[in-house]
């Protein structure tokens, strides 16, 4: 299997982030994304994104859920699945999103659409110049 082949546990996190895609509060871009963050203990936070009119206060369905998780005390993570609008081909984390999701580790398995297929990669794969001040 090659790195960024879905695994059926991989397969069904993207679809459970499909499901939660439809609260995502989206009026402006109409671009409503949905994320789910595995935490290592196998609980599963949701986020998705919440728009604002003066749109730089928007927040991301990655953050929103990595801010619920942290807000339970969880610090520790294993996987991501993210669902982007239903039309795009190609729905990863954004650059701001992947840099966030690095202070809790590059390692993160991150699972999105890439050319209309699930892919599967680590977080390293994405941001291969993370930023940080921990070591």
């Amino acid at each position: 299997m090659s790195d960024r082949s879905p695994t059926p546990a991989d397969l069904a996190l993207y679809e459970r982030a499909c499901e939660v895609r439809e609260r995502a509060y989206a009026p402006y871009s109409e671009f409503p994304v949905g994320a789910v963050l595995i935490a290592e203990d196998g609980r599963a936070f949701e986020g998705v994104n919440v728009e604002n009119g003066s749109i730089g206060l928007t927040i991301c369905a990655e953050r929103s859920a990595c801010v619920r998780a942290v807000s339970e005390g969880v610090r520790a993570f294993t996987a991501i699945g993210v669902a982007t609008h239903e039309s795009a081909r190609t729905g990863s984390p954004c650059g701001a999103c992947r840099q966030f999701l690095s202070e809790f580790g590059l390692a993160l398995r991150v699972v999105y659409l890439r050319e209309g297929e699930v892919v599967a990669e680590p977080l390293s794969a994405l941001l291969p110049a993370a930023f940080e001040l921990r070591s």
